[in-house]
């Protein structure tokens, strides 16, 4: 479950960094011109895009406990 979850996350979360980055740099929101203004398929696109996010923070968490117990053998 943990990999078809990290599997699905991950593109997501890096599709997000990539549309806020252009965002902060260019002033252009790739989801925006690709789906409309706030359409409602770009608040979908938001809102899985924000849970993958969600989804990353426990991913991260999880590393971070592997991390912790290998150095502590």
């Amino acid at each position: 479950m943990h990999k078809l979850m990290n599997f699905i996350c991950e593109p997501l979360m890096i599709i997000g960094a990539i549309n806020w980055g252009l965002i902060g740099a260019f002033n252009f929101n790739l989801v925006s011109v690709l789906f409309g203004d706030m359409s409602i398929l770009s608040r979908i696109i938001y809102v899985i895009i924000g849970i993958a996010g969600i989804c990353g923070i426990f991913m991260f968490g999880r590393t971070c406990q592997v991390i912790v117990k290998n150095n502590n053998r």
